[in-house]
């Protein structure tokens, strides 16, 4: 079976974006991308929904291209193109950059796509797609980037998921701006050799 990874920046208090959406908290240096880089390296396909898919074709295509764009931020343009992506919407026409638009169930779809390649690394961006996932039990590993703030409201990492999870702690990782990185895999699963 492949392995599906949720991976998301959150806030010491757990929320990934604030009550506006905004962003503006997240300290993504070069030192923090790089380690993003590396894991986004291990990843064979992306698993966006409709937000998050927007939110990344709206800047990633055109980073290259900015000249405020650092070396680090380039070299995830070019990852970000190259890695096939799936987009759960049924508002979306029509996708682009390397995506493909699934309309239906995303938990047949990622059923499917797990028990058709082994070796496949899929990444879960976006709270919403991520809690369908994890309430099928179709989630393997958490990596989480907790950077230094509380936000005090938002959206949670985890939305809507109510079951417990139990989860074992394969990695920790100290960054210089303050950010923490974790991995965690559920009880249960085995770890992605590689991914860090």
């Amino acid at each position: 079976m492949g392995t599906v990874v949720y991976s998301m920046s959150v806030s010491l208090d757990g929320f990934v974006e604030t009550p506006s959406r905004s962003l503006d908290w997240v300290l993504v240096d070069e030192e923090l991308h790089s380690f993003f880089n590396e894991q986004a390296l291990e990843v064979t396909t992306s698993l966006y929904g409709r937000r998050m898919y927007e939110l990344m074709a709206g800047y990633w295509p055109t980073a290259p291209s900015d000249p405020d764009a650092s070396p680090a931020m380039r070299e995830y343009a070019e990852i970000w193109a190259r890695t096939p992506k799936v987009v759960f919407s049924s508002t979306l026409r029509e996708v682009g950059w390397g995506s493909r638009l699934v309309r239906g169930d995303p938990v047949a779809e990622v059923r499917r796509l797990k028990s058709s390649d082994p070796a496949a690394v899929m990444d879960v961006g976006g709270p919403a797609l991520a809690g369908t996932l994890i309430r099928a039990g179709l989630v393997d590993e958490y990596s989480v980037a907790v950077h230094p703030v509380v936000l005090g409201a938002g959206t949670p990492y985890f939305p809507g998921v109510e079951q417990r999870l139990g989860l074992r702690l394969l990695e920790t990782r100290n960054f210089a701006s303050g950010v923490v990185c974790l991995r965690y895999v559920a009880d249960g699963a085995t770890a992605q050799p590689g991914l860090s």
